[in-house]
């Protein structure tokens, strides 16, 4: 079986993410459970909650009667933010239902043990135990269900973290754009409590996303754009369905690149940490101005495939170094919190940086080169194949560059500009990403060798 992506299960109701799917989800994820506690199956404790779509309620329905009838107990948590789920699970198992920043149509899967998601080996895992289709545990071994509550506990534990960063929000003007995602439920408290004054946008849960789609781009973002440029706010920030997402709009309306905000907040954790070698985590995807400012205040970058940033922790800590955050492009994973991606900690965090400093002051020491993002076409049958020709057509296409092929291609000049190549895992493209001051040449170049290679094998 092939169910996980990048980011757990994802797809159509219809199609891919079924009630019959996630009824399977849930029951191995309850046998997974009981396997790795030394008490009775019904003991092995599984939290599971949901965003606001639509069909979020009848798939953890499903789940629920997964768990339950595969001897694992359930908590309900309802309507929560995905970061607020990997709270819950800390010491058991969490399922949240969610397609993150997917269209209304689709929803997901993500699977958590003790506050982090599931590594590729767990995930193996379950897929196996779906494919054994065991029945379910005998009549008198099923778990039971009641309703449990998180938010409290996880808003004021968002508030405590982030206190120790930067300086009193003290009136500090936020604009928060919720687009009808869960993180309505928890980024608005969390700033007001740390002493902002916040205006919401779209901050009903809905999941048609009404407001805009789910996915917060400059072009979904006009509204927000609009009003923090109109007003004298600090800052604007932005969140996906399940507020594993964070964008960063500043005080005229522009949206400030993803990696510019990655460098910011890696630059002051290695500041703050006080470790004796501060290791950042991130992906090849991830700009070059964040290994500078990494490199500048004394530590250190490692890469690790996209969507599996847990798992770089994991190894790098099982090295014997000291992770001080983890990030990719809008997602961030603040270790010393917990082990899950938590834009509504990045909110609180990085507006508490913007009352020391201000967003200019932050902003002051990162190289911004020019960077481009590109989507060529390409069958998922035909992407290995495609991949295998570029690992040695694309060093040919720049021969001055350093190459590195651990998790796609990446090439890197003398310059300090920057190429990677790698296939999408969730649709049908090979991506492109380019930073330089001649991008526009760069990717000429190197997608006239990206569509060479696809068309050879599609």
């Amino acid at each position: 079986m092939d169910l996980f992506g990048t980011a757990g299960i994802r797809g159509s109701v219809r199609t891919d993410v079924t009630p019959e799917l996630a009824l399977a989800v849930g029951r191995a994820v309850a046998r997974d459970a009981a396997d790795e506690t030394s008490a009775a199956p019904r003991n092995a404790e599984v939290v599971v909650g949901r965003d606001g779509r639509t069909t979020g309620r009848g798939l953890a329905a499903a789940v629920e009667a997964g768990a339950l009838s595969g001897g694992a107990s359930v908590r309900r948590l309802g309507v929560v933010p995905t970061p607020a789920l990997a709270f819950a699970s800390r010491g058991r198992h969490g399922v949240m239902l969610t397609a993150s920043h997917n269209p209304p149509d689709d929803n997901g899967i993500k699977l958590f043990a003790d506050g982090v998601e599931y590594d590729r080996d767990r995930e193996t895992g379950i897929e196996r135990r779906i494919a054994a289709d065991a029945p379910p545990a005998d009549w008198d071994a099923w778990g039971d269900a009641r309703d449990e509550s998180v938010l409290d506990a996880y808003r004021a534990a968002v508030v405590d973290y982030a206190a120790r960063y930067g300086a009193p929000l003290d009136g500090l003007s936020v604009v928060v754009d919720c687009g009808n995602g869960v993180g309505a439920l928890a980024t608005p408290a969390v700033l007001r409590e740390l002493g902002a004054s916040v205006e919401t946008l779209e901050g009903n849960v809905d999941g048609h996303f009404p407001g805009r789609e789910s996915k917060p781009t400059p072009e979904s973002l006009t509204a927000l754009r609009r009003f923090v440029a109109e007003g004298d706010a600090a800052l604007g920030i932005a969140h996906d369905g399940d507020a594993d997402r964070i964008v960063i709009v500043d005080g005229d309306g522009e949206v400030v690149h993803e990696d510019t905000v990655l460098a910011v907040l890696a630059e002051r954790y290695v500041r703050a940490g006080g470790a004796a070698d501060p290791v950042v985590v991130t992906t090849p995807n991830a700009s070059a101005r964040i290994d500078e400012r990494v490199t500048e205040t004394g530590g250190r970058v490692e890469r690790v495939r996209l969507g599996a940033l847990h798992e770089g922790v994991a190894r790098v800590r099982g090295d014997g170094g000291t992770v001080v955050f983890a990030a990719e492009p809008w997602k961030h994973l603040h270790p010393d919190f917990g082990g899950w991606i938590d834009a509504v900690a990045s909110a609180a965090v990085f507006a508490r940086h913007v009352a020391a400093e201000g967003l200019d002051g932050l902003r002051a020491p990162v190289t911004e080169r020019p960077y481009r993002k590109v989507s060529v076409a390409c069958p998922d049958e035909a992407k290995a194949a495609a991949m295998e020709r570029l690992a040695t057509a694309l060093p040919e296409a720049f021969p001055a560059a350093s190459v590195d092929t651990a998790h796609g291609v990446r090439l890197e000049r003398p310059d300090g500009s920057w190429l990677l190549v790698r296939p999408s895992g969730t649709e049908p493209y090979v991506r492109l990403y380019a930073e330089s001051e001649a991008v526009d040449d760069l990717v000429a170049t190197a997608r006239a060798v990206v569509e060479d290679a696809v068309d050879a094998v599609a």
